[in-house]
């Protein structure tokens, strides 16, 4: 069982910045896709970034894409999204996600464990 904990949201006016960090159990095995989903109220959960277990392969929404970056740090079981250049359209609760099957690694189905989320909230 892997534990995510999620930190680093809060409340930012537009053009802000902002870095979340999610925090894995001690029992997570490096060899994991780690991802960042979010989802607006009202709407369905949706891909964010998502990076390999060697960082050598990130993903991203076209969204989020130029103004988000993913990244990971093994040796202390933790990936982290910089947020910049924030939107109203970004607020959302930004959940992160472990799982092992990097095909699906922009789809829900390719994660085995979630955080609970952080919220992000930016106001125009």
């Amino acid at each position: 069982q892997v534990q995510l904990v999620e930190s680093g949201g809060g409340l930012v006016q537009a053009g802000d910045s902002l870095r979340l960090s999610c925090a894995a159990s001690a029992r997570t095995s490096t060899y994991y896709t780690m991802g960042w989903f979010r989802q607006a109220p009202g709407k369905e959960r949706e891909f964010v970034a998502a990076i390999s277990w060697n960082s050598g392969v990130k993903y991203y929404a076209d969204s989020v894409k130029d103004r988000f970056t993913i990244s990971r740090d093994n040796t202390k079981n933790t990936v982290y999204l910089q947020m910049n250049s924030l939107k109203p359209e970004d607020t959302a609760v930004y959940y992160c996600a472990s799982g092992s099957r990097w095909r699906e690694a922009r789809t829900q189905n390719g994660y085995d464990f979630w955080g609970k989320g952080t919220q992000v909230t930016v106001s125009s």
